[in-house]
């Protein structure tokens, strides 16, 4: 009896701690052929036969539905240009110029890896979409608070929760699906924060 016990016991802990393990990694973020620029990140072998379990997994608990990097890049940003975590009871500035591609959208997502409800339905803005400043340029202020122009509504969370950005580019020129790294990318500044 005794025995078994033990072996019972020994099976519990094993469980817990391989499930809790890939968990976090799961939740831990990309792990394969990482690129950032700035703030954003992306997986290169996300939507390719390269893409390890982990990254597999990671794409399907992040609910991407992934295409081949010549067809779409994903760039995610949790984090401001400084390194802080984007949180909804802040106000950012999202500043940049079309990228190389033929379609492209910034999108929010709040922790649950789903888009933040807000009275306005307004979740992304894309090249088709934001409002543009005279030379090409376009600011999408994200945040808590209604502004003027391109805005992204941040919900009405709690202080602290956190969300990210995801940026797609559809359809990349040649030279930006080969180095996604040299892609200029839009700058995320931090302008103020409700608590």
């Amino acid at each position: 009896m005794k025995l078994a016990l033990k072996l019972a016991a020994a099976v519990l802990v094993a469980l817990v701690l391989g499930a809790g393990s890939a968990l976090l990694t799961l939740r831990s973020g990309m792990t394969g052929d990482k690129i950032a620029s700035g703030p954003w990140e992306t997986d290169l072998t996300i939507g390719s036969a390269e893409a390890n379990p982990y990254t597999r997994a990671r794409v399907a608990v992040a609910g991407l539905l992934a295409l081949n990097r010549s067809e779409t890049i994903y760039f995610t940003a949790a984090r401001d240009g400084e390194g802080e975590r984007l949180r909804t009871d802040c106000t950012y500035r999202v500043t940049g110029t079309n990228p190389p591609t033929r379609w492209w959208s910034i999108t929010l997502y709040g922790e649950d890896h789903y888009l933040v409800a807000n009275p306005q339905n307004r979740f992304s803005y894309g090249g088709e979409t934001v409002l543009r400043n005279e030379d090409g340029s376009f600011v999408i202020t994200v945040g808590p608070e209604e502004a003027d122009g391109n805005w992204l509504p941040t919900g009405q969370g709690h202080t602290g929760d956190t969300f990210t950005l995801t940026l797609r580019l559809y359809n990349p020129d040649e030279s930006a699906a080969r180095d996604p790294s040299g892609i200029a990318l839009p700058q995320i500044a931090k302008e103020a924060c409700a608590s």
